[in-house]
């Protein structure tokens, strides 16, 4: 008796602690629509420690450079989805997370793209897509004011027909530079990889008067290990300043002019 009893009584606590849990959500959900926006917190990652953009510039595209103001509205009328597909349209932006807090704020997370080198102009032919970063996507962004990203100078008329590296035409190039950011020896060593119009590849170094004849970017690592050896052999023997040339490009040949 005094089990069916006790039972009985469990049954009725959990089914008023379960009627309370709902009746708070309700209500909880109830608060948040009632809620107005009471600030924009930003939050934006950092590319080596720095950031590309300021809060305050994403604060601008955010509210149409304050033509759309968020700060005072209803989360009824505003459309954290619409938010974040605005931000997406700015290419220093390489994803947003818009969404909110009980205390009424707007949180905005921010990640930049990450900068594997920078493209500067190589002749009139360039002077349209110039002064751009390409990030680790193989996608091109603006410069910033800022920050300037410590990375290799890209050039050539190869650029002048190719505006990204993110499709197959670009894979090659974009598999290069990355390997030369995740080297220490070569982020070091190279200063700017230079593509000509049939996509071979000369690499120049940050000392020295000599050029790298890398050919096109295949057989990568092969390619480097004959470039190490001229850096470790050949250059501290014979001297620094006496090759112009150094080139890699064909198969088991390591040619020194």
């Amino acid at each position: 008796m005094f089990s069916t009893f006790s039972n009985r009584k469990k049954w009725i606590w959990r089914s008023m602690g379960v009627l309370t849990l709902f009746g708070l959500l309700a209500f909880t959900e109830e608060r948040l629509h009632q809620r107005h926006c009471e600030a924009i917190v930003v939050n934006i990652d950092k590319v080596d420690g720095q950031r590309f953009l300021t809060r305050r510039d994403v604060t601008g595209f955010l509210t149409n450079n304050g033509n759309d103001p968020l700060v005072g509205q209803s989360f009824d009328e505003i459309n954290l989805s619409k938010l974040e597909q605005r931000l997406g349209q700015y290419s220093l932006i390489k994803q947003a997370h818009v969404s909110r807090d009980l205390a009424g704020n707007l949180l905005v997370q921010i990640e930049q793209p990450s900068p594997l080198a920078r493209l500067v102009a190589d002749g009139d032919g360039l002077r349209a897509i110039s002064g751009q970063y390409i990030s680790d996507e193989g996608r091109f962004f603006p410069l910033s004011m800022n920050y300037t990203a410590r990375v290799p100078i890209v050039s050539g008329s190869w650029f002048q027909t190719h505006h990204t590296l993110a499709d197959e035409a670009g894979k090659p190039l974009l598999t290069l530079l990355q390997y030369i950011r995740e080297s220490d020896l070569w982020r070091a060593q190279i200063a700017e990889v230079s593509v000509d119009q049939s996509g071979n590849v000369t690499l120049w170094p940050q000392v020295g008067n000599y050029q790298i004849d890398f050919g096109t970017a295949d057989a990568i690592e092969t390619k480097f290990k004959k470039v190490k050896l001229f850096y470790t052999q050949i250059a501290p023997q014979k001297g620094w300043d006496r090759y112009h040339r150094v080139s890699v490009q064909y198969r088991n040949q390591l040619v020194c002019e």
